[in-house]
């Protein structure tokens, strides 16, 4: 049976929000910076030699468990070869509007061509733009991804696109975890490696951020990391939000 003040109980957590710091932006004109292994859409990678990786053997296409990938190969030319293989990828095409970023693509794929952008805002005025072909897809001579006219590219975002990890370690080894299982790409060379669950990890090389020491003040007290309670953890906070120069970085 309801209490008589229990209708004022329904305000606490109103008040204990107003005390918390701010997580929402002006979203779009401020927008997030976006976390090393952000899922979204795809860009066909190249060495750094500039010749294509994609060996056109639709092994991509065969994991896709939604089929929004369509591949096709030829032989290379003898007197100019696209791709270091026999083969190269002739047509690719992506399917957006089927495609659910699982990612399984990016694990099949034996020579790395295809990898993810942190590009995920875009949206198109007909259904013949949803469907990227491989001008689209690959990388330019820089290295960069193409920008079409219906997406939001910001300042950053398109830096690091190449060379992005896999999602496990090889037949789930853990030793493997810490260790570049990658070749170089044009634009970005060789990435740091990240680390899974172990203490082989470089957070400050590769960019991650732990969730637990982003978002603390949001967590549960017992979830809170020793380090961040009390006075030990004001202190942190503070470090971290000073300037650089001031913490004696370079």
């Amino acid at each position: 049976m309801a209490q008589p003040f229990d209708f004022f109980g329904g305000f606490k957590l109103t008040l204990q929000h107003l005390v918390r710091p701010r997580v929402t932006n002006s979203y779009p004109k401020v927008k997030r910076p976006k976390q090393p292994r952000q899922h979204g859409r795809h860009v066909l990678s190249r060495y750094e030699d500039g010749m294509e990786k994609c060996i056109g053997c639709e092994l991509c296409a065969g994991a896709c468990p939604v089929n929004c990938i369509y591949v096709r190969g030829l032989d290379n030319p003898p007197d100019h070869p696209v791709s270091p293989g026999e083969r190269y990828g002739y047509v690719y095409e992506i399917n957006y509007l089927r495609c659910i970023h699982c990612d399984l693509c990016v694990e099949a794929c034996p020579p790395q061509a295809i990898t993810e952008s942190k590009m995920f805002e875009f949206s198109f005025t007909n259904r013949s733009d949803a469907i990227y072909t491989k001008a689209e897809l690959l990388v330019d001579d820089q290295g960069f991804p193409q920008r079409l006219p219906w997406e939001d590219w910001r300042e950053g975002e398109a830096e690091m696109t190449g060379g992005w990890m896999r999602a496990t370690s090889p037949a789930g080894d853990a030793s493997f975890e810490g260790v570049v299982q990658w070749t170089g790409d044009l634009g970005a060379g060789v990435r740091a490696p990240e680390g899974g669950q172990s203490e082989n990890r470089d957070d400050e090389a590769t960019g991650s951020k732990q969730i637990r020491n982003v978002f603390a003040r949001h967590l549960n007290p017992i979830d809170v990391p020793l380090d961040q309670r009390g006075l030990q953890g004001l202190m942190r906070n503070a470090r971290e939000r000073m300037p650089r120069r001031r913490r004696g970085e370079k």
